[in-house]
């Protein structure tokens, strides 16, 4: 069987967002400087971002030591070009490294990308000229990976004819996913009937939406965030299921996903424990507010539940044990390893196999519920 690994990551050169960008917006190009001290940071007009790190796969408290330095004022411990592994920014490299781990393919998303979206929302064009600039280098990742390699998109639905245009030279190009933000989009949810075109030209042209995480819109009130350097929030991370089951919650029971059922979904890197409570959750909602309020908001053909499991895959990391969560919710899940982020692995078979996941007992983990969504 073919193994997909359903998570990987990979970084930005310091200038491709300027290599890349629509010349008429390059004085907005975002770009990894470093400072006097030697730490790289990606920046924006001058501003420094978020730093930009070298990790290591099961070393966060490395990270937590960077931040630290950098924080007391001292020197950088590496200089950042010397200690990028080659495969971590090039796909021909890359693809030597799923040999490597075993994998047969990967799905790439972003790296420093994921930091940028909800600083530069103040500005819906710098916005769309760094997603655009992502995008455009997909379609070279695409290229040189071999059939191995799937690049993530970056998508807003905030500019409906931007997006029309990236979703055409995306599905052209062969890029099949693309992340967006499960959150409201400039108020209105992604339930809105305005949004129903942007999901059916996503379907035209095979191009599958996907929840990840990142520093993109809150659900919750800014009030609920320290007003400091913290890289990550704790109550983000202790809520980091709750964007996408808000978000998923909200396609649902507005009638999105029955109007549009051929739209598949992708939840990851977001965890997967809570699903098979959400489910739970879902009808059960449902069942009572109809009864409730005398009917239900949206005249639906399935039980709420029962769209999950016809259009929507969540990522399950070995620790949250999918096998038993698959008992639970059903095939829904995927395999990943989050390489080469911190938190994540850089032996994402033999992690599975210690939980008794094996691929030959579980196709939809380990491959077949990535290509339902790659189309």
């Amino acid at each position: 069987m073919t193994i997909i690994d359903v998570d990987q990551h990979l970084y930005e050169s310091r200038t491709l967002w300027a290599d890349h960008i629509d010349p008429a917006w390059r004085d907005d190009a975002l770009a990894i400087v470093d400072d006097d001290l030697g730490h790289a940071w990606v920046t924006w007009q001058g501003r420094r971002l978020q730093a930009a790190d070298v990790q290591i796969p099961g070393d966060t408290a490395a990270i937590g030591e960077l931040n630290r330095r950098r924080r007391a004022g001292e020197p950088a411990s590496y200089v950042y070009d010397e200690a990028l592994p080659a495969d971590y920014r090039d796909p021909t490299a890359r693809v030597g490294r799923l040999d490597a781990m075993g994998v047969d393919e990967a799905i790439l998303f972003p790296n420093f990308g994921l930091l940028w979206e909800r600083p530069l929302s103040g500005s819906l064009g710098a916005l769309t000229a760094n997603m655009g600039a992502w995008n455009r280098w997909c379609a070279t990742v695409v290229a040189q990976g071999a059939g191995r390699l799937h690049p993530v998109a970056h998508l807003t639905l905030r500019d409906p004819d931007w997006l029309l245009g990236q979703l055409g030279t995306l599905g052209a190009a062969g890029v099949r996913l693309a992340m967006i933000a499960p959150a409201a989009v400039d108020g209105r949810p992604l339930s809105h009937p305005d949004h129903d075109r942007l999901w059916s030209a996503f379907v035209e042209h095979g191009v599958t939406p996907v929840f990840h995480v990142a520093d993109q819109p809150r659900v919750l009130d800014d009030a609920f965030y320290p007003d400091d350097d913290s890289f990550v929030p704790v109550i983000e991370s202790v809520f980091l299921w709750a964007p996408p089951a808000i978000a998923l919650t909200d396609l649902i029971v507005n009638g999105t996903l029955e109007r549009h059922p051929d739209l598949h979904l992708g939840i990851v890197e977001l965890s997967s424990i809570w699903v098979p409570m959400f489910l739970l959750m879902l009808d059960g909602g449902w069942d009572f507010t109809s009864t409730l309020n005398g009917g239900p908001p949206a005249p639906l053909s399935l039980r709420p539940s029962e769209y999950v499991a016809r259009q929507v895959r969540v990522s399950s990391f070995s620790y949250e044990q999918p096998g038993r969560l698959a008992g639970k919710a059903g095939d829904l899940f995927m395999g990943c390893s989050d390489y080469p982020h911190s938190e994540g692995t850089a032996s994402p078979l033999p992690d599975y196999e210690r939980v008794g996941c094996l691929p030959e007992q579980a196709p939809g983990l380990f491959g077949d519920n990535a290509r339902f969504l790659l189309g």
